[in-house]
């Protein structure tokens, strides 16, 4: 199998597994409706994941599985598993009990076994195209992200076939994985000793790269969470017949032209220097951030222009720091040093995935997003310390 034929698969599988993730969101108008979800209720689902994303990630990283398991294989396994709880869902739990929350979480759980993996697929194909490869599979995040909201155009009002769709997606995707092959770069595993993980934070060079992860992080999941509702909210509120249907489109739009901007970050980032990319998709969508609310409830075409800049932005950097932690990463350990980053990224996505309904619900849409505007600010000022340090001189092939 060619370089490009494994990639093209690989990143098909990342769009099918990982549209699990935001299924109950785009379902969210059918869940509430059908069984009086609360939008705290709503959001809770959606939190869940990220809860058992960061879950699984620390399993992963503390045993180092990420890095002593054939990386096709824990694929699949995660993707299985993943497929299986949202089928559990749709058969036996009622969305809004306590069970459907453990299933959600256990689907979280199985997706540290996708996401972080993929990208170390990804990463033993690299030559000077690191940042393009790994922007190819956060692209790929995007498109599965997103695809929910279409899935929700498709299947119209019902919650069933949102979710029955992505379900079998994901099975589709535990079966394709098997058959892509490693690349030629990928790093003989070490002995792993727990201790390995904090390396992520004893290391100067990585706590910063972190930093700006964290700070991205802050951000991405709330609006990801949010920009359905929002534009719901917003249409409404400038014609109160508009179709509902319309804010499901933009929503998918929004979301899924941020896999053009993961691709044109990694392809700018392998030639300007991560740094730079970073901190300049950073400062853009943090004014987003600011921006979405003063536009909120104006002419739509408006509205959504606004918001597809933010879609771009907000998941351009995304890969660069994956990539970077990569780089700085001593050999045998990029599977962890991923794993950690994300898992550290997920847990932090928990607070603002449920800030955010919760100001809209007090304060409303002109002010929800604001405080998102600190994580952009905060990750944009540690991309520029790594800058200065010795270390960014690996980034990018020197380009930093």
């Amino acid at each position: 199998m060619s370089k490009p034929a494994a990639l093209a698969l690989l990143a098909t599988t990342q769009v099918a597994v990982l549209s699990l993730w935001f299924a109950t969101a785009a379902a969210g108008p059918s869940l509430a409706a059908e069984f009086r979800l609360t939008p705290g209720r709503l959001s809770l689902l959606v939190a869940a994941v990220s809860a058992g994303f960061a879950l699984g990630s620390v399993v992963s990283a503390v045993t180092g599985l990420a890095d002593r398991v054939d990386p096709r294989r824990l694929y699949a396994a995660s993707a299985l598993a993943g497929a299986l709880a949202s089928l559990w869902l749709i058969l036996l739990a009622d969305p809004a009990s306590p069970l459907a929350l453990i299933l959600r979480i256990a689907t979280g759980a199985a997706m540290a076994g996708v996401y972080p993996i993929g990208m170390k697929i990804a990463v033993s194909w690299a030559d000077r195209d690191r940042g393009l490869l790994v922007g190819l599979l956060v692209g790929a995040l995007t498109l599965g992200s997103a695809s929910p909201h279409l899935f929700a155009v498709a299947a119209g009002v019902d919650w069933r076939p949102i979710m029955w769709l992505s379900t079998a997606a994901a099975f589709a995707g535990a079966v394709a994985i098997l058959f892509v092959r490693m690349g030629p770069g990928i790093a003989p595993t070490t002995r792993f000793e727990p201790r390995m993980a904090l390396l992520a934070v004893r290391d100067r060079a990585l706590r910063l790269a972190n930093l700006g992860y964290l700070g991205h992080m802050w951000e991405l999941y709330a609006v990801w969470g949010s920009i359905a509702a929002y534009l719901a909210a917003s249409f409404a509120a400038h014609d109160a017949m508009s179709d509902p249907r319309g804010a499901s489109v933009a929503a998918f739009a929004v979301v899924g032209i941020g896999a053009l901007g993961a691709l044109g970050g990694g392809y700018l980032a392998d030639r300007i220097g991560r740094t730079a990319t970073t901190i300049g998709a950073l400062l853009v969508s943090g004014a987003c951030c600011l921006v979405a609310g003063a536009v909120f409830g104006g002419p739509p075409g408006l509205v959504v222009a606004v918001c597809l800049v933010w879609g771009v932005s907000v998941i351009a950097d995304s890969a660069q720091f994956s990539a970077t932690v990569s780089e700085l990463s001593p050999p045998g350990l990029t599977g962890t040093m991923l794993t950690v980053q994300t898992a550290a990224g997920f847990a932090l996505t928990l607070a603002t995935v449920q800030l955010v309904p919760l100001l809209a619900d007090r304060i409303g849409w002109n002010w929800a997003f604001a405080p998102l505007a600190i994580g952009p600010l905060v990750g944009a000022f540690a991309m520029w310390r790594l800058r200065g340090l010795p270390a960014a001189s690996r980034l990018a092939n020197g380009r930093r």
